[in-house]
């Protein structure tokens, strides 16, 4: 049984069933199989905006079929064409926020699957990891809108999966009504989320 970071093997793959297994604090995410330490607890620009972001996307899917989940989340990506079992699992994420539509992809343990729309508010330290390896494994795996909020810069780049490739639709500052693109009706107001 693994009860401390430091007995994992860093140069290792493992899998979703070794990571049920640990039995330690600190959080951990899962990247094709190799282990990424999550940045130290969020600063407060970061848990407000968060909690703002959250806000306005319960209010709007009151009453829709649709769930809101704000980190610690697991969200477990899995190839859909091989309906992966616990074993097979390599990518196990904690997103800042996810948003899941279709309902059978929720179990007690999270999401097994790809949210619908997932935002990541990028931290010192995790810029890399948020702008690079998520991205590409966003992609890969179908999230249909991805958004990357800066807390420093104040701006929003949002991505839209089309043809199975994100496309940068825009980049918004604060003070710009954001437009959400899985749901027509819908703008998150960018200066009461960087107030």
């Amino acid at each position: 049984m693994i009860t401390d970071i430091n007995q994992l093997d860093f140069n290792k793959q493992y899998t979703y069933a070794d990571y049920l297994s640990w039995k330690f604090d600190e959080r951990v995410e899962l990247i094709r199989g190799w282990i990424k330490r999550m940045s130290p607890s969020p600063l407060k620009k970061h848990q407000l905006i968060s909690m703002e972001l959250s806000i306005q996307i319960g209010i709007y899917l009151r009453g829709k079929d649709c769930n809101i989940f704000a980190a610690p989340f697991d969200v477990r990506l899995i190839n859909i064409r091989k309906k992966e079992i616990d074993q097979a699992i390599l990518s196990v994420v904690q997103p800042d926020i996810s948003i899941i539509c279709d309902l059978e992809k929720l179990d007690d343990r999270g999401c097994l699957g790809s949210p619908d729309w997932i935002i990541e508010i990028l931290s010192p330290g995790n810029s890399k990891k948020e702008m690079k390896e998520k991205y590409a494994l966003y992609e890969e795996n179908g999230v249909r809108e991805y958004w990357i909020v800066s807390p420093e810069y104040l701006f929003v780049q949002v991505h839209h999966l089309i043809n199975d490739k994100f496309m940068l639709s825009d980049t918004y500052f604060e003070g710009d009504n954001i437009p959400v693109g899985i749901f027509k009706d819908f703008f998150i107001d960018s200066e009461k989320m960087f107030a």
